[in-house]
């Protein structure tokens, strides 16, 4: 296989990740959280870089592909650890935070103004694993991938 068509094959990998996270979302209708929808940016990035390297196959924008990847990795990483409690999650959507000091307006208003959905709920799991933790192992395959087709280019 040639080193543009490894690197688009990364790239489709990530258009499958993102088709499955809509997937889930609007068939399936498992409401997104704020991390989950952060972690999708990367494999959009990916799959347009994907793209791009069939037509320019160029190192650079093979390791642009990569660090994509690996960053979607890095987020499902730091959701997995959120969902499990190994570390706090951002407060907008974990619904962690110190309200001793609030008025009760201002109670009422961080509780209004909270996300439907908390990063710290798992929606749904397959083998123990969630979706986040399937996105952090899947995209560390894509990166292989995209490192790979970068190996053979160079």
């Amino acid at each position: 296989m040639r080193d543009w068509s490894l690197a688009s094959l990364a790239g489709l990998g990530s258009a499958a990740m993102l088709a499955g996270a809509l997937f889930f979302q609007y068939v399936v209708g498992l409401a997104p959280c704020e991390l989950c929808i952060l972690q999708r940016w990367p494999h959009l990035a990916a799959f347009v870089l994907g793209v791009v390297v069939w037509f320019f196959p160029a190192v650079w924008i093979m390791a642009l592909g990569a660090i994509a990847a690996a960053t979607a990795s890095g987020l499902g990483v730091y959701h997995t650890g959120v969902e499990r409690g190994w570390w706090q999650g951002p407060t907008t959507c974990s619904g962690a935070g110190d309200i001793t000091q609030l008025t009760p307006q201002q109670l009422l208003d961080q509780i209004l103004a909270a996300p439907v959905v908390r990063c710290t709920d798992v929606a749904w799991e397959m083998f123990g694993l969630s979706m986040a933790s399937w996105n952090a192992i899947l995209s560390l395959g894509l990166v292989g991938l995209w490192l790979l087709a970068m190996r053979q280019r160079g």
